[in-house]
């Protein structure tokens, strides 16, 4: 009989400390899944629940923007960490996915530019981009420019070359 009591004690014992180690949420609004869930359920309701809230943003995401918009402007993750190039990026391309428009995130964030140039910075560029897809203007916002991201792979064409392009065919006079 004391070996099953002590069987039963180890058993709950160890069932006691699983629950302690679990891992605990990364946030209180639950995986990214679930915040997208709930994104795609609200715009689904109001496109077919005859709301129409064009270019209008619910609380949370209003929020979220505004506090986007002010750590880029002062450089500081929630008013005490200084904002990383990749923090940088992560915000830009989160803002221009919630709406809102490259002019007002150039109105407040501030350009920085790289210490390191040449093939280094495109190698990491590239790794960077297939790891993340920024979308090619986020990167200007940390001082990259359209070379370096043609050489990366991230722009389709040299802009270099395409200005050129341009500037050679004659332009068209109106009648």
């Amino acid at each position: 009989m004391d070996v099953c009591l002590s069987h039963l004690t180890n058993a709950v014992f160890h069932d006691y400390v699983a629950r302690m180690v679990r891992a605990k949420p990364a946030n209180k609004r639950g995986s990214p899944e679930a915040v997208e869930k709930r994104r795609v359920a609200r715009m689904f309701n109001d496109l077919l629940g005859g709301k129409s809230t064009h270019g209008k943003l619910d609380g949370r995401t209003e929020k979220r923007r505004k506090r986007l918009l002010r750590e880029l402007q002062t450089g500081k993750a929630r008013g005490k960490k200084d904002l990383k190039p990749l923090d940088v990026l992560l915000r830009v391309q989160e803002l221009l996915e919630i709406g809102e428009p490259l002019s007002a995130i150039r109105k407040v964030a501030k350009v920085k530019k790289p210490d390191v140039l040449g093939e280094d910075i495109a190698k990491v560029v590239e790794r960077l981009h297939r790891a993340y897809a920024f979308r090619p203007e986020v990167y200007r916002f940390v001082g990259i420019a359209d070379e370096v991201l043609a050489t990366a792979g991230v722009l389709a064409e040299e802009p270099s070359a395409d200005r050129a392009r341009r500037s050679a065919r004659p332009r068209k006079r109106g009648p």
